[in-house]
């Protein structure tokens, strides 16, 4: 399943280069894209490749609900016995499915991709720091170079439609379930055609979201912190009554100014952290969909489907 969001033009292409990936494996299978809303007129590829295919399947969301959420509509979508999640900008090569299916064989529930390209030095060492910092953050092993084009068994699939989060991340929700789990490199591509949808501000709530609010941990670590904070200022204190029994106490509010902005700079901080999960449980628990469902094609459906997480 592929959710697709601003590569139109990149359909056609995919929809070939998937087909002959999958024609020497079996005759059975099905192509299901995944439409995040995109202005870009990508459903209108979608059904007509739809008319012309019997194996494509197309689900249009009601708007644009954001990548992993398109994934776990597509995944809720799918009807095999093994599932690959792949990108639609081509950067991940779907030749590369019969590789992934030969790992499974192996005994695996999931089959990752690692890319293998050439970066800038700026954005490996950016990317390195996010994924260290996440993964211990959040106990996870997923590498800095992990693409999402995997290969999932039937029974990875029905175990990731079990987890409720409103706010998830494909490779983390992975990671969390378990099974057998294992890589196969690939080559990355340059982009068919089109630019990323991911800007650095997303790309920052993307990275802020999947290092912190999947985990207690933050909140821990603020209580951590305003333990030093109060230690220091204990200390302080001690330093102080000591210094004015000894001699003569310091002249000016300096330090009394220092103190009182450490302090504040401190609560607030705790406070913001504090304020953003409890607006994700807010979030979480108001029981909305995760995504809805506005058109199908390749199959007949009668009403709007929809999925609660």
């Amino acid at each position: 399943m592929v959710p697709v969001f601003g590569c139109a033009d990149c359909l056609p292409e995919l929809h070939r280069r998937l087909t002959a990936a999958l024609i020497p494996l079996t005759t059975d299978y099905e192509i299901l894209f995944v439409d995040d809303a995109s202005s870009d007129g990508a459903w209108a590829i979608i059904a007509a490749m739809s008319g012309e295919d019997p194996c494509v399947r197309g689900l249009l969301l009601s708007r644009n609900f954001g990548q992993h959420a398109a994934i776990t509509a597509g995944l809720a979508g799918s009807r095999g016995r093994w599932t690959v999640v792949m990108d639609c900008d081509l950067q991940e090569p779907p030749e590369l499915i019969p590789r992934l299916y030969a790992k499974a064989q192996e005994g695996f529930d999931v089959v990752h991709t690692v890319r293998r390209r050439r970066q800038t030095a700026m954005r490996r060492l950016a990317g390195a720091l996010y994924f260290r910092v996440r993964n211990a953050v959040l106990g996870t092993r997923t590498g800095v170079d992990h693409g999402t084009l995997s290969l999932l068994s039937r029974r990875v699939v029905d175990a990731f439609l079990r987890v409720g989060d409103v706010h998830r991340e494909f490779l983390i929700v992975l990671d969390w379930l378990g099974f057998d789990q294992t890589t196969v490199e690939m080559q990355a591509a340059d982009r068919h055609s089109g630019h990323s949808s991911y800007t650095f501000g997303r790309l920052t709530r993307v990275a802020i979201d999947g290092m912190f609010f999947q985990t207690t941990r933050l909140l821990r670590a603020i209580v951590a912190v305003g333990v030093l904070v109060a230690l220091g200022g204990l200390a302080l204190a001690a330093y102080n009554i000591y210094v004015y029994l000894t001699s003569d106490p310091p002249s000016g509010y300096t330090s009394l100014s220092v103190l009182i902005l450490l302090m504040s700079g401190t609560i607030l901080v705790s406070l913001g952290v504090v304020g953003l999960y409890v607006g994700k449980v807010f979030e979480q628990v108001k029981g909305r969909p995760l995504y809805l469902v506005e058109a199908e094609v390749g199959v007949a459906v009668d009403e709007l489907v929809e999925h609660n997480p």
